[in-house]
């Protein structure tokens, strides 16, 4: 609860962790704010040759759910920084709307 972003992490080696990124996701949307911005991140992804969750698989289901998709790699430190900066990004968007469109009770002439 009042979390403005939420990075959704499986390991692109383990299909199993993969399965349960949908029960992780009805539980965020059960409890998250309805403007929660949500990552799916595929990690691991120096690991190539051990590949168990297809890249187009997870991108899809990103897509179906309105979520950003990113692979990344913490051992080699491949699109980490990346996938923080776009989740950053969407979430000061998102805020920056919802001030522009509401704002705060002092700020408002009558």
């Amino acid at each position: 609860r009042g979390a403005v972003g939420a990075l959704l992490v499986y390991d692109i080696a383990k299909h199993l962790t993969y399965e349960n990124v949908e029960r992780w996701l009805r539980e965020l949307r059960d409890h998250a704010d309805q403007n929660i911005v949500i990552m799916l991140v595929g990690n691991k992804s120096d690991l190539r040759h051990l590949r168990a969750v297809p890249t187009d698989e997870a991108k899809l289901f990103a897509e179906r759910n309105g979520l950003s998709f990113i692979e990344t790699s913490a051992l080699d430190s491949t699109n980490v920084e990346t996938a923080f900066q776009n989740i950053l990004t969407e979430i000061y968007r998102i805020v920056s709307q919802k001030q522009i469109r509401d704002p705060p009770e002092g700020d408002v002439i009558r």
